[in-house]
């Protein structure tokens, strides 16, 4: 049984950033585990630009912004495994995991951070009938394939949903010779970010087809065609609508599900509408001394957000470690109205002296114009009001909360959305 004060389990961005801020705040024996042969995770396959705008303040593309935390690593004495997959870990912050070179590993930690991050929702998932040929992928299948390993996947495309992947791949593709015939979305709104429909859509005159699905893939050895058709409010085919579109390459972008089966074998409680575990402000889990933070907690729109919320579960595992944390006599219940989707954290459990804000992520379900983000307590009395001009279920919602209008004797607080007075 090898010993450590804190395990970080995924070597991506969520990881890197969590366990570099728990070194910065005195913790000194940390492991980070990581399945694939390389740290930096989903990034190391993005190549296009956009990240780093709120953290870094400045444009990069996604393998300069992994590089910037890796080479921070360089002068720690932070431990770091990669190719190495965690098969079990159990509520004693027993770790199981597995390599080439080594084995099985067992290794008991003070502290435990997941940052597993998530994987794509497959055709499968979504249930589209049809044939089963070549040239049906994922959009983050296809995105490596071409970024990393310099395979074309397609010559003619359709892709089926307006993720912010999907959307990406559709201008790669372009750029790369492909025709990329329609991007289609079940949905009434895209559920990118609207700057990526932007350029990723609107500059190459991809058409972005809403309330579309498909109904049916064709082909025998390679697909052929696809059978397009639209959808109702219930997301329900409309029979007599369909329209066959010739393609050699399917790519679905419908989703991201956070990779908890580690969390579920553990018996965390894991929240219906993230698919993540349920946390308190310092995203900690239900079992004292266990974090988990980025995707794997929820699925985030950007990587600077990411970075952020890894500090926070980082710091946290810190004061664990050191045992410098003051819990409240009973926690406070983070609520949400119908329209919101999901608010992390999902409830409130320690008093912090020096902390000014709360930081709270959340998506709406559908588009609000000219509204109010409310904060009330129990009793409905509003403690905060933020005005926002639009909210999109593609964007991420950051609310910054003082937590000095939280009173000791506030049992819940409650945020809902209420349109702006004229």
């Amino acid at each position: 049984m090898i010993d450590y004060d804190l395990v970080v389990v995924g070597g991506g961005p969520a990881g890197l950033a969590a366990a570099l801020e728990a070194k910065k705040n005195g913790i000194e024996r940390i492991l980070i585990l990581e399945r694939d042969k390389y740290l930096g995770g989903i990034l190391q396959q993005c190549i296009h630009n956009g990240f780093g705008l709120l953290y870094f303040k400045e444009e990069l593309t996604g393998p300069e912004y992994a590089d910037r935390f890796i080479k921070k690593l360089s002068g720690t004495n932070i431990d770091v495994k990669t190719g190495t997959m965690v098969v079990r870990i159990n509520r004693k912050k027993e770790i199981t995991a597995l390599n080439s070179k080594e084995g099985l590993l067992f290794i008991k930690a003070g502290a435990v951070i997941l940052a597993m991050g998530c994987r794509e929702r497959t055709r499968e998932a979504v249930r589209i009938p049809g044939d089963r040929p070549a040239g049906i992928f994922t959009a983050g299948t296809a995105q490596r394939y071409l970024n990393l390993e310099g395979y074309m996947p397609g010559k003619e495309v359709v892709i089926l949903g307006s993720g912010d992947i999907g959307l990406i791949m559709a201008r790669r593709m372009t750029l790369e010779g492909a025709d990329v015939k329609a991007v289609l979305e079940i949905m009434p709104f895209s559920s990118g970010l609207m700057r990526n429909k932007v350029q990723c859509l609107d500059d190459f005159g991809i058409p972005l087809l809403l309330k579309h699905t498909i109904s049916r893939i064709n082909g025998k050895d390679r697909v052929e065609s696809v059978i397009i058709s639209k959808a109702d409010e219930n997301m329900s085919v409309i029979t007599g609508t369909e329209k066959e579109i010739p393609c050699d390459t399917v790519l679905f972008s419908v989703g991201l599900i956070p990779e908890n089966e580690l969390s579920r074998e553990m018996g965390l409680s894991l929240d219906k509408a993230t698919g993540g575990p349920v946390v308190n402000e310092l995203r900690e889990t239900e079992v004292r001394g266990i974090f988990a933070c980025g995707n794997v907690l929820h699925v985030h729109d950007l990587v600077d957000y990411v970075s952020e919320e890894s500090e926070i579960a980082g710091r946290a595992a810190a004061a664990y470690i050191r045992d410098g944390l003051e819990r409240r006599e009973r926690e406070i219940i983070v609520e949400r109205a119908e329209n919101i989707n999901y608010i992390i954290p999902q409830k409130i459990s320690f008093i912090d002296r020096e902390r000014e804000m709360i930081k709270f992520f959340m998506r709406v379900k559908r588009p609000e114009e000219d509204v109010r983000i409310s904060i009330a307590d129990g009793e409905n009395k509003k403690l905060a009001s933020y005005k926002r001009d639009l909210l999109t279920p593609g964007e991420m919602l950051v609310i910054n909360f003082p937590e000095k209008l939280i009173k000791d004797n506030t049992e819940k607080i409650k945020m809902f959305i209420e349109k702006e007075r004229r």
